[in-house]
């Protein structure tokens, strides 16, 4: 063990050393796929996000997929050295668990700014879409899809510029190993693209709906397919039209 690093601490909370060299210090946030937390790389003395992967619950063949589906993230991260895609660092699995170790982002998410600050201006949102258009070309040209963009995906490092981040359902076009529906079917419905709502084949378009949803969210203030119920939610996806509200301005097709 490194001098100066406290001994591993029982259960999952702050101070806890990760495989002899990244220490907890605070949950930075949680999802379906698990929780982020702000840490320090012991050995390169370096702050990173560790993502804690929920992968030890379930049968023998639930964990199998999970963390099939934790190295395919890491994976599918790792190849995509691009300055508005988050940087992986390292994948380990510790105690049962795997932790995929990435660049910490000193900033907020887009749906956190869009709560504290209010919407974007047009020409804001402009910059952030062309930079995460440019992010989503270098993932579809990696062979991957991130599935799940929206505006708690997008952070904003100090400079304003965008980093996407967190995928969690990304899939691989060459690992050999189909996606499953419940694969597809995971992500926000108000951000999903159509054919993903209805459980038909993804592809590179259907990350760049999502992106267009996310984009017209954080400048319109509100989701465009947003309905007070899910089912509705749903239905308008497949079927309605979005709410373009005037706030766009020459965003606006």
């Amino acid at each position: 063990m490194l001098t100066g690093v406290p001994d591993q601490q029982v259960g999952g909370g702050p101070g806890r050393l990760i495989a002899g060299r990244y220490l907890l210090h605070e949950v930075l946030g949680r999802g379906g796929m698990g929780v982020v937390w702000r840490a320090h790389d012991q050995l390169l003395d370096r702050p990173v996000a560790a993502k804690e992967l929920h992968i030890a619950a379930g049968g023998d063949e639930d964990r199998r997929t999970r963390m099939r589906r934790a190295v395919r993230e890491a994976r599918a991260v790792a190849r995509v050295p691009h300055p508005h895609v988050v940087g992986v660092h390292d994948l380990v699995e510790f105690e049962d668990r795997l932790w995929i170790v990435m660049e910490l982002v000193r900033g907020p998410s887009l749906a956190a700014h869009l709560s504290r600050s209010g919407p974007l201006t047009p020409e804001h949102t402009a910059r952030l879409g062309l930079q995460l258009l440019d992010a989503l070309r270098a993932v579809h040209l990696a062979g991957a899809l991130h599935r799940d963009v929206k505006p708690a995906n997008v952070l904003l490092r100090p400079d304003g510029s965008a980093v996407l981040t967190d995928f969690g359902i990304a899939a691989l076009d060459e690992d050999g190993e189909p996606v499953t529906s419940a694969v597809q079917l995971m992500g926000s419905v108000e951000y999903m693209a159509p054919e993903r709502a209805t459980a038909q084949e993804a592809g590179p378009a259907s990350d760049l709906w999502s992106l267009g949803a996310t984009l017209v969210t954080v400048c319109g203030g509100e989701s465009p397919f947003r309905r007070p119920a899910h089912a509705a939610t749903l239905h308008a996806v497949v079927y309605g039209k979005p709410r373009l509200p005037e706030r766009l301005g020459p965003l606006r097709p």
